[in-house]
């Protein structure tokens, strides 16, 4: 791969990747290793903090691993066992399955540098990383129906004009995604909404083996306490420190009514006080993020631009986990995008790359559609508190939840709970 002249006004490549979070790392990075010239845009500099739980499933490890990333604890990874589940009065310890097409553990790290540790991978593969580079909008080739042909941006601290140039544009710039709002492709509003508020704790919970969620979550201040759809968490970080948050879901009045930061203020004041989540140990501020769940934003192709990761709403509406879905989104765009380039003419190349939204339909449509459905029972609080009291009680009943809820199964064989997962998510209409 050609070196590039930072200094210039003009960059041309193959494939432009804008935001170097966790999906536009992975698709840089799968990208470089198949041999493209790849730009890869972050608008702040590493190291730099995201709002996340620090959690990471079984399957985002996978998509670690599949990166070349040394995921050990030597080198600074927490690794878990599984869920402990608390509600309804009761408690249980649930281990990741043991699977085929998963590792049996999840891993815990801070997203202050997690994310540069994924840029440094995709950088060491041969993408090309631009720091303080701030997309400022689309190029757009109005010969060609608006098709993106590349981005205009501010470069460096001196926020110098530039332009960058490729066939294939990727959004992974979050959430909010400028970049898909100025091509016109805007969020579903219809589609589940969560956000999250966590903080950080000096707590002797530090190097808790099990992500910890509770499924009550209680409004205590009114005259009547008021169950509320969403789930807390609790993260030991290994460093000393605890990652404490709540996840909330938009499918209930209370999503706007309420300010989340004092409902986490309010549910760490209820915990025991040797856990030491009180404000004086505090080790951080309260920070929020909205989560993009069951593909919120539509098409996920369109004139040369794709979007991965939470730009195209990919958060799994079961349980709010993003990393995963937007690493294994990159890691399909990069796939379709590769085959899309070794397509001898421009007409065979846009077929191939139109495939990438029936592939994420394929692989996602009918879980995100159940995700959904689940979304809306939640959000009534008696099938809440009916849910909790009575599923608890039940291991077996427990498993095939986890199992459902982490999106943890084997595709082939497995056993009678992943069949039945799997059958479910092919018979339901995909989102």
């Amino acid at each position: 791969m050609a070196d590039i002249d930072a200094s210039a006004s003009e960059h041309t490549a193959d494939v432009i990747v804008v935001g170097a979070g966790p999906a536009g790392s992975t698709t840089a990075y799968h990208l470089a290793r198949a041999g493209l010239d790849v730009l890869l845009l972050e608008k702040t500099a590493f190291p730099r903090e995201k709002v996340c739980g620090d959690g990471l499933t079984p399957r985002a490890t996978k998509q670690l691993v599949a990166m070349g990333i040394d995921v050990s604890e030597e080198a600074g990874w927490l690794r878990n066992k599984g869920l402990r589940i608390i509600g309804g009065g009761h408690r249980l310890e649930l281990p990741w399955p043991e699977l085929a097409a998963f590792p049996d553990y999840g891993l815990v790290r801070r997203r202050e540098d997690f994310d540069e540790l994924l840029a440094r991978q995709a950088e060491k593969a041969g993408a090309q990383l631009f720091e303080r580079c701030n997309v400022t909008g689309p190029v757009q080739d109005d010969r060609a129906a608006g098709r993106i042909v590349g981005v205009t941006a501010k470069l460096g601290e001196e926020k110098r004009n530039v332009t960058f140039r490729a066939p294939v544009v990727v959004a992974a710039d979050g959430n909010s995604s400028r970049l898909s709002l100025a091509m016109g492709l805007h969020r579903d509003d219809k589609r589940p909404m969560g956000v999250a508020v966590r903080t950080y704790f000096t707590s002797p919970r530090h190097d808790d083996d099990y992500l910890e969620a509770w499924l009550e979550l209680w409004d205590r201040r009114g005259p009547e306490p008021r169950l509320l759809p969403g789930y807390g968490w609790i993260f030991g970080m290994g460093d000393g420190t605890s990652n404490v948050g709540l996840g909330i879901l938009n499918s209930s009045s209370a999503f706007r009514e309420l300010d989340w930061r004092e409902v986490l203020k309010a549910w760490c004041a209820s915990m025991p006080e040797e856990w030491g989540y009180t404000p004086e140990n505090m080790s951080g501020p309260i920070r929020g993020a909205a989560l993009p769940m069951a593909f919120n934003r539509k098409p996920h192709y369109s004139r040369g631009l794709m979007l991965v990761g939470d730009s195209g709403g990919l958060v799994n509406p079961f349980n709010g986990e993003g990393i995963a879905y937007a690493m294994e989104s990159g890691q399909i765009a990069a796939e379709v995008i590769v085959q899309a380039m070794a397509r001898q003419s421009p007409a065979q190349r846009e077929l191939t790359l139109r495939a990438y939204p029936k592939t994420l339909q394929e692989t996602y449509g009918g879980y995100y559609t159940l995700g959904r459905a689940f979304v809306k029972l939640i959000g009534n609080p008696q099938i809440m508190k009916i849910a909790t009291e009575r599923g608890l009680s039940h291991p077996l009943l427990m498993r095939f939840t986890v199992k459902l809820m982490a999106n943890l199964t084997d595709p082939r064989g497995g056993d009678a709970m992943d069949r039945l997962i799997n059958g479910l998510t092919k018979i339901t209409p995909r989102a």
